[in-house]
């Protein structure tokens, strides 16, 4: 068992993000990295302790890897803000990754690393070791499990997309037939995020043809660099398209679909083997959240 603790704003939807990730063995909000003694929620309220809210997280390394860890905090937090998150405001809600044992350190540098490499401002998160930590009380713990209509400053969808990975695993155990496989993805995604359309295409020869899909007919081939899709295959990358319209070719396989994310399939080669695609019927449905999400679902296909 190894822990670690992690800022990510309030700790209410931070810890209800954590405890929801296959690996995490248990969580508990408190304060991190203050200069005063045993303080209360309302001393940290004040910003005058020093402490970040934050939440001590057990993990399983065997089952998630602190590589793996450190990309999901950074999934749930905006890396740029400083001292900032979704509304909340003040030096209590900045973003940091304290550490207990240094050997850590070079494993969470390298994400680290990894993220500062997609902005061009410096990142605001703090990388610390763990000075001191005290538990908040109790009616903070779990609070979103005690008050499931509580304030949490995370969008909802963040909460499933851990749920829909572990059960996905779950279900298609060790079967091997890839159709069965992407049948039941498809099945399952459609299911948990009610999207309007969600399939996949398959490269054959120098098309994409239509596979296992949810939700209404759809085009059956798409031409390599063509529309959202074949663009995605070509420059094998995960592309969100807020607005479909605006999208330089665009191929309207329904009228209905205003927004859309699509996820390059690979072999274990590297070679991109298809594409997931899922449609919105409203604008900017998709983002970073769903990307990050949607290409470890993939690679599990």
């Amino acid at each position: 068992m190894k822990e670690i603790c992690l800022a990510g704003g309030c700790f209410w939807g931070a810890e209800h993000y954590f405890r929801n990730i296959e690996g995490v063995v248990s969580t508990e909000v408190g304060f991190a990295n203050g200069n005063t003694q045993s303080p209360t929620y309302e001393q940290v309220y004040t910003d005058t302790t020093g402490y970040a809210e934050a939440v001590h997280v057990s993990y399983d390394p065997s089952k998630l890897p602190l590589e793996e860890l450190i990309r999901d905090f950074f999934c749930a937090i905006d890396p740029l803000s400083l001292n900032k998150q979704g509304e909340d405001e003040g030096t209590r809600y900045r973003t940091g990754v304290y550490y207990s044992d240094p050997d850590e350190l070079e494993t969470i540098s390298r994400v680290f690393s990894e993220e500062q490499a997609k902005y061009s401002e410096p990142l605001a998160v703090e990388l610390q070791p763990l000075t001191n930590f005290f538990p908040a009380d109790e009616r903070h713990q779990d609070y979103l499990v005690k008050n499931p209509d509580g304030y949490c400053h995370l969008p909802l969808k963040i909460f499933r997309y851990p749920k829909l990975i572990s059960d996905l695993k779950a279900l298609l155990g060790d079967e091997p037939d890839p159709v069965a496989r992407l049948s039941n993805a498809a099945a399952l995604i459609q299911e948990r995020m009610r999207f309007f359309w969600t399939g996949f295409y398959l490269v054959k020869s120098d098309e994409l043809v239509l596979g296992p899909f949810q939700g209404p007919i759809a085009c059956m081939r798409i031409g390599f660099g063509r529309g959202v899709c074949g663009t995605s295959w070509k420059e094998d990358r995960t592309i969100v398209v807020p607005d479909v319209e605006e999208f330089p070719g665009h191929i309207a396989c329904s009228s209905l679909s205003r927004s859309e994310i699509v996820v390059p399939l690979r072999d274990c080669s590297g070679n991109v083997t298809g594409v997931l695609d899922i449609d919105s019927t409203e604008l900017s449905t998709f983002d970073r959240i769903d990307a990050f999400w949607l290409e470890r679902l993939v690679n599990i296909l």
